[in-house]
């Protein structure tokens, strides 16, 4: 399979890229600055808010993923260029790296709305619910969107986790984590295998 993979170079993207290129798949990096995670992972220069510029780097490649950090400034550019880009390339499958803060809590709302979440964390997790909300309208596509846990740090790829829909994972204590190593997994997999089209998921211990 060829991946054309967009924030390869960051704390998920270069797990993530690992972690495909281990199972044999062809990862590309994309960037604007043209670097990779690795000698071994081949790279291409992209603006992922220009959607030609995009459809030209995915041409012939069998799934668009993306790593990229969003936040208030990038949300609207960086999704829709990545989902037009899609589409002029004739790339369907596309599967995006989500934030946590939409996952619902028990007792209803979103994460970001509760009374004791960050408030340094807010402005990047309310934009990663803007572009779930975008791509949510998309209906031409086959899209997956995967969020962490409430918490996610490097640590050890275990390969043991549990998914989830919409609502936060926790374990019996109460802690939402999940390793970036185990994210990286859950992504790989969901990539190859496509059980999640047109939906959000999360993965969590």
């Amino acid at each position: 399979m060829r991946i054309l993979l967009f924030g390869a170079t960051g704390t998920l993207g270069s797990r993530i890229a690992t972690e495909l290129a281990d199972r044999g798949e062809r990862v590309t990096s994309a960037s604007r600055t043209g670097h990779s995670p690795s000698p071994d992972i081949p790279a291409v220069t992209v603006d992922a808010t220009d959607s030609d510029s995009v459809a030209a780097a995915a041409e012939g490649y069998d799934v668009i993923a993306s790593a990229l950090h969003i936040d208030p400034d990038n949300v609207v550019p960086v999704t829709t260029g990545l989902l037009d880009g899609a589409r002029k390339s004739g790339v369907r499958r596309i599967v995006f790296v989500g934030g946590a803060g939409s996952l619902k809590v028990p007792g209803g709302g979103d994460l970001v709305d509760t009374p004791t979440f960050p408030a340094e964390w807010k402005p990047v997790s309310m934009a990663h619910r803007d572009a779930l909300n975008l791509i949510r309208k998309v209906d031409d596509l086959d899209w997956s969107y995967l969020s962490p846990s409430a918490a996610i740090a490097p640590g050890e790829r275990t390969g043991k986790f549990r998914m989830g829909g919409d609502d936060l994972l926790a374990d019996a204590d109460g802690t939402s984590f999940v390793s970036a190593e185990d994210y990286a997994v859950a992504f790989a997999d969901e990539l190859e295998e496509g059980n999640a089209i047109r939906r959000r998921i999360t993965v969590g211990y």
